[in-house]
């Protein structure tokens, strides 16, 4: 088939609005009947399909419109990514949408299923995740910005989980998740664990020799990002000694030329 008799279907949300779902691969359609439509609304910004056959992935983000004593508040809105390229950004809704019609605002049920469409062609679905989302402030929510000290509780709580796993580990992997937990806050008895075993990292490396380095060049590398990463932002020093040694080697190796 071709136009929109290929792989033709949608998902619906509870209201009417619809993403569109087609087989666009080297296949043009209207405007706002592509791949990533919010149907009869808004086009998708790109065509980011991969060729028939295979699997297509769609990451949609929802918002109803909000009203207020039959006054609209929040007309809702649609952000899509289809296989990782976002196609509709904070799209704005109105209405329910549909084919060849620019519909009104209304009221949506505030929760409600996802629909797919059958519209006659084949095509299958897998793997269909749903997940609630705080509301917004207009419904009496905080929103999805945390604030400063919300984030910072948040890294904290993160960054223990991942001590508490490191501390189930050896050798080199504690090490490594010692040093992740430092992305996410300066813990002193972190730090001092983590390196103090870098230092050890480190000392092993220098005393490998050529062969070993190749053998153990892509651990090595992990292990000068994990610290090069922790510099740029400002973490550790410039000067960090592990570091120091670990870039020198690199450098000898010739790892770091492209």
């Amino acid at each position: 088939g071709s136009g929109q008799g290929r792989g033709n279907s949608g998902v619906f949300f509870a209201g009417g609005p619809e993403i569109q779902i087609l087989d666009n691969y080297d296949n043009p359609t209207y405007a706002d009947g592509f791949a990533g439509s919010v149907y009869g609304i808004n086009p998708p910004m790109a065509h980011s399909l991969r060729p028939p056959g295979e699997w297509q992935v769609y990451e949609i983000v929802y918002r109803r419109p909000v009203f207020e004593d039959g006054v609209e508040v929040d007309p809702g809105h649609f952000t899509v990514f289809i296989n990782g390229v976002l196609v509709q950004d904070a799209t704005q809704l109105e209405g329910p949408g549909g084919f060849m019609r620019r519909s009104t605002p209304r009221e949506f049920p505030e929760a409600g299923p996802i629909m797919l469409q059958d519209h006659g062609d084949v095509l299958h679905f897998r793997n269909i995740w749903v997940r609630p989302l705080p509301p917004r402030p207009v419904e009496g929510g905080e929103g999805s910005k945390l604030s400063p000290e919300a984030t910072a509780e948040k890294r904290s709580e993160i960054a223990a989980g991942i001590r508490a796993h490191a501390a189930t580990l050896e050798g080199r992997q504690m090490m490594m998740r010692y040093l992740e937990s430092l992305a996410y806050e300066v813990d002193e008895d972190a730090m001092r664990t983590a390196t103090t075993m870098a230092a050890a990292e480190a000392a092993g490396i220098g005393e490998m020799d050529g062969d070993e380095l190749e053998e153990n060049k892509a651990g090595i590398l992990e292990f000068e990002r994990a610290l090069d990463y922790l510099v740029r932002f400002d973490v550790l020093p410039e000067d960090e000694p592990s570091r120091v040694k670990v870039n020198t080697i690199v450098e000898e190796q010739g790892w770091n030329e492209r």
